[in-house]
């Protein structure tokens, strides 16, 4: 996690926006009063948001445990997957 403050973030703007969506970084922006903010990008927020949404439901999440040790187990199927032509 990178932390840079208003005055550096407002001088360059394009640079750590760049760096927060190519090198997936989070950024805190500090200001004064411990206004603190941070800067993420939307593909994090979106994944973050989707973990929350997965594992604060309990039906959800015993769901994805109990998938998760199925396949831990060996009890899975495997498929051969055929491509299907545009015009069909």
């Amino acid at each position: 996690m990178l932390a840079v403050n208003y005055t550096s973030l407002r001088e360059n703007m394009k640079s750590y926006m760049d760096q927060v969506t190519d090198d997936y970084e989070t950024m805190i922006v500090t200001r004064k009063n411990n206004k603190n903010v941070v800067m993420m990008s939307e593909e994090a927020y979106n994944n973050l948001m989707e973990n929350i949404h997965v594992m604060g439901n309990k039906a959800n999440y015993d769901w994805l445990m109990e998938s998760k040790a199925q396949l831990e187990n060996g009890n899975f199927a495997s498929h051969t997957l055929t491509e299907v032509a545009e015009d069909e």
